[in-house]
């Protein structure tokens, strides 16, 4: 079962049937849904997203998702779920246009790497970000995650690869 995580100004909670709206909503603005995935989806496609996961990664325990609120607000999304380009946990995370330039990203970002270490017990956690999405490649950087290889997906675009290890104390790294 997700658990509710928080952070200094976000709280992490499982989705609720009433998330509906507000989910099509962030996954249908281009300017977050052109990093996301395969690209922007058409609303049926991300209103069935939304209900794969109530009857699929909720209902078999896969891995975990969260809404992610500031202040009550829905303003994001979140998971940290088994990868076969990384062969490991991927985390993934989608802030609404609004939140962006504020820290938010890189908040949002330490809380999941911070569950994949110490909840779930990961000695590395991955994330996968095309390669133009500067933004979301510097909050990985400063959070310490190094590039690792790029990939050339179907369509010509680049995916920058980037693995953030764990340190364990007394330990070089």
């Amino acid at each position: 079962m997700t658990p509710t995580l928080r952070t200094a100004r976000l709280l992490l909670e499982p989705y609720t049937p009433e998330d509906e709206e507000d989910f099509v909503a962030l996954f249908q603005d281009r300017r977050v849904s052109q990093w996301m995935g395969d690209g922007p989806a058409t609303e049926a496609e991300d209103r069935a997203l939304f209900g794969r996961i109530f009857t699929k990664v909720y209902a078999q325990d896969l891995f975990d998702v969260w809404a992610v609120r500031r202040n009550g607000a829905f303003i994001g999304h979140a998971e940290i779920k088994p990868t076969d380009m990384v062969q490991g946990h991927e985390i993934i995370y989608a802030l609404a246009p609004e939140a962006w330039g504020s820290g938010l990203g890189r908040e949002l970002a330490e809380a999941i790497v911070a569950y994949g270490f110490d909840t779930l017990g990961l000695l590395e956690v991955h994330a996968t970000v095309a390669a133009p999405n500067s933004a979301s490649l510097a909050v990985l950087d400063r959070l310490g995650f190094e590039h690792v290889r790029d990939v050339t997906e179907d369509d010509g675009g680049i995916t920058r690869v980037l693995t953030r290890r764990r340190t364990v104390p007394g330990t070089p790294g």
